[in-house]
């Protein structure tokens, strides 16, 4: 199988290079072997090992709670975020005495 390399192989050229693999293997004398469904490739002697397996004794717990409780009051407290102004500045007019508006300010 050619591969370029800027190219992914396709779908199509994987399954033909496989077809191409399995004739070539039974072209030299290989054969297949049919397994039974339910069958496991794993080896009886030396079984899959869990990184967490129990061997059947029990460790004892200690209690965490108190030791948490420390470190919290260990941790500085923030103090509150400054408060913002609840209400934006607003174009406030100021009239003259005859009721007319003579210019504006924020407030």
């Amino acid at each position: 199988m050619i591969m370029l390399a800027n190219k992914r192989p396709t779908k199509k050229e994987l399954r033909e290079h496989l077809e191409q693999e399995v004739e070539k293997f039974l072209s030299q004398g290989g054969e297949v072997k049919n397994i039974e469904n339910g069958k496991s490739g794993d080896n009886v002697l030396n079984p899959w090992s869990i990184p967490l397996q129990f061997n059947g004794t029990r460790e004892e717990r200690h209690p965490v709670g108190d030791l948490l409780k420390k470190i919290d009051a260990r941790k500085r407290k923030s103090p509150p975020p400054p408060q913002k102004s609840r209400h934006k500045p607003r174009k406030h007019w100021i009239y003259d005495d005859f009721g007319e508006p003579v210019r504006w300010v924020w407030k």
